[in-house]
């Protein structure tokens, strides 16, 4: 029976034991999204494995044996409980990829970005850093992981861009 199952990949390598798959017939899903990486003073969005070192592969291990996948070059091992490896239940691939976008990257926020979160105004509270518990005004959303605020710092009032991860929305 053609089934999904799961397999772990050598560090860093799911793009080469996607590949090594792929020429061998097998049909094989690799979820991503696109992540923000800086580097050397520039910012760039590049494709990032959703679950790293890991990768789905669909055959018929009856058939085709996980022999075949394991000993694809890239693959560290079948993800299993006991011998067998585990069938990946139904409509697990089918709802990643209802997440993913017109170009296959899956939107990670899953509608709970700092966008939706957050509107001009709003008092949020800072939840970690030097600045823990100063309380300012969301000015803008720079991105999906920044914030500009407004904090009264000093006697003044500062613009500060965070990360929406370190802050809350004040009630």
């Amino acid at each position: 029976m053609i089934s999904w199952y799961c397999a772990r990949t050598k560090p860093r390598a799911e793009y080469w034991a996607r590949t090594n798959l792929w020429e061998r017939g097998l049909e094989v899903y690799l979820p991503q999204y696109l992540k923000l990486r800086r580097h050397a003073r520039q910012e760039n969005w590049q494709p990032t494995p959703l679950f790293p070192s890991y990768l789905f592969v669909r055959s018929d291990l009856s058939i085709f044996g996980s022999r075949g996948i394991l000993f694809s070059p890239g693959v560290h091992s079948m993800v299993s409980f006991g011998s067998k490896p585990t069938v990946v239940p139904k409509g697990v691939i089918s709802e990643l990829q209802s997440y993913e976008n017109d170009k296959g990257m899956i939107d990670i926020d899953f509608g709970l970005g700092p966008s939706s979160r957050f509107k001009e105004g709003d008092k949020v509270r800072i939840k970690t850093g030097p600045f823990l518990g100063q309380v300012g005004i969301l000015q803008c959303v720079e991105d999906k992981q920044r914030v500009m605020i407004l904090l009264s710092f000093l006697g003044r009032t500062v613009k500060s861009c965070v990360s929406a991860n370190l802050v809350t929305k004040e009630v």
